[in-house]
């Protein structure tokens, strides 16, 4: 069964393809949305990078979460059964960032938010190969066309709304609320065909032994870590990190995910022309060389250049490395796509993105000023002292939970002679948050904002080494495939 899809008969393809990109808005508008509050979550709840990077890891892990319990199951429970639950999802992840007090909250509502993007992934990447079996890298890439899609819709109305003086962030995550709405009239109601495994008597135990006991689907579970890797990881932060330089971050991830978008759209003649592994090849080489360049910030100028580099880089990573595993092991199914899936999301939320974040508070901390950090810390002190003694209410609670933080700070600075690594950037940052009308507020920003700079760019270099490996094993494919005669996608009778 098919969670009463039965057949093919009376299924409306044109609309469940539709149905399917818009699902895909809104996974990529909720990570859009975090993507854009990191840099304001920051500062109200006074979190340091890996409390950031946690709650922007839960943001895309979740989705691995989701994929390895309902992936394999898509062949019995059904493709419309995991969009329902999708559906439910969103809606309730949103509410539960909206009505966030805290770093766990946060954590739990971008989680949330996750699994049910990986609930869309898991249905929606078996459902494209379904109804287009003799062209399914071409389709799954104009499909994944919506992920950079919906991040440019999603980024845009986050920063339009900043520019219209709505600043809240509640406002900017219940975004995520349109396109959700909006899939759900689309498909909820549909038919939904067999997977390609069911329509074949594919056994569940032969699509196992297809995942899990092929060579080259393991290599390409190893390699989907590191695109993965290299796309999303950087991609979480550029907002964050370019703000704190002063840019218009958002802007820059809208830009990277424009250009990703148009080109996907166009994916037919490059994939044509290249075949899988060529585009995988040459995706490898750009996208290290870009995100290198980008590591070294600059002017705005030399930021578009470098984003565009890296952009083009990756942005047939995804959809290429789902439509090589389906034509060429096609017996792995909608397991094989989840599993892909599940990799690659898995390494960015639990590894690469907290690791960017930590590594990006080390590189902070080590580029401060520590005897301009310690006048600011003492002056900011006693004016946080005196207006928290006078105020009362939230607003005081806010200048005394600062004071608190700096004082902590000054203590530890006594006892050690040396400024504490996190503590010292979260106590300026609590100064920033405090709202304090003290000069000491716009000196702690002016040193915070660009050490929070030079570290996120610091963390991208650190992702750059992946891309040699990829260049590796792309090569080494890309070759094998010219002396075997090109590139033969497998079909399942």
């Amino acid at each position: 069964m098919n969670g009463g899809s039965g057949g093919n008969g009376g299924v409306h393809a044109g609309r469940l393809f539709l149905g399917s990109c818009v699902a895909l808005i809104a996974t990529s508008v909720a990570f859009a949305t975090v993507g854009a509050i990191m840099f304001g979550l920051k500062g109200e709840f006074v979190l340091n990078n890996a409390q950031v990077g946690w709650i922007g890891g839960a943001a895309i892990w979740g989705f691995a979460v989701s994929q390895v319990f309902f992936a394999p199951f898509c062949d019995t429970l059904g493709m419309r059964f995991l969009v329902r639950m999708a559906f439910v999802g969103h809606l309730a992840g949103a509410l539960m960032l909206i009505l966030a007090t805290g770093f766990w909250t946060l954590f739990a509502g971008a989680l949330i938010i996750a699994m049910a993007n990986g609930l869309v992934e898991a249905a929606c990447n078996p459902l494209v190969a379904a109804l287009y079996p003799e062209n399914k890298t071409v389709k799954l890439n104009q499909f994944h066309v919506w992920f950079p899609g919906g991040i440019v819709l999603g980024g845009l109305a986050a920063w339009g709304l900043d520019q219209v003086g709505i600043t809240s962030w509640q406002i900017k995550v219940a975004l995520i609320v349109i396109p959700t709405i909006a899939y759900g009239l689309l498909l909820l109601g549909q038919r939904f065909p067999v997977t390609e495994g069911v329509r074949s008597g594919v056994s569940m135990g032969q699509m196992f032994s297809a995942t899990l006991m092929t060579p080259l689907m393991l290599l390409m579970l190893l390699c989907m870590a590191m695109t993965a890797s290299l796309e999303l990881g950087p991609n979480r932060w550029v907002p964050a990190v370019l703000e704190a330089g002063g840019m218009q971050g958002i802007l820059v991830l809208v830009y990277i995910n424009g250009i990703m978008a148009v080109m996907r759209f166009w994916a037919g003649p490059v994939v044509h022309r290249l075949s899988p592994t060529g585009i995988l090849l040459t995706s490898a080489v750009l996208s290290g060389a870009g995100l290198l360049w980008l590591s070294y910030g600059g002017s705005v100028a030399s930021v578009v250049a470098a984003a565009t580099v890296f952009a083009v880089g990756v942005c047939y990573f995804w959809p290429t490395m789902l439509g090589f595993v389906s034509e060429r092991i096609p017996r792995s199914g909608a397991l094989g796509l989840g599993l892909m899936g599940t990799v690659g999301m898995a390494v960015v939320g639990l590894v690469t993105s907290p690791l960017m974040g930590e590594i990006a508070d080390r590189a902070a901390h080590a580029d401060l000023d520590e005897d301009q950090v310690v006048m600011v810390l003492a002056e900011a002190g006693g004016a946080l002292e005196s207006q928290s003694l006078r105020t009362p209410g939230p607003a005081g609670d806010d200048l005394r939970s600062a004071l608190g933080l700096v004082t902590g700070v000054l203590e530890s600075y006594e006892a050690e002679q040396a400024l504490p690594p996190v503590e010292t950037a979260n106590a300026l940052r609590g100064i920033i948050a405090s709202g304090s009308t003290s000069p000491a507020v716009e000196r702690a920003q002016g040193i915070l904002g660009p050490a929070e700079n030079r570290g996120g760019l610091i963390s991208f270099r650190y992702v750059v080494p992946l891309s040699g490996f990829l260049v590796l094993v792309f090569g080494m494919l890309y070759l094998k495939e010219r002396r075997s005669g090109g590139y033969r996608a497998e079909r399942l009778s």
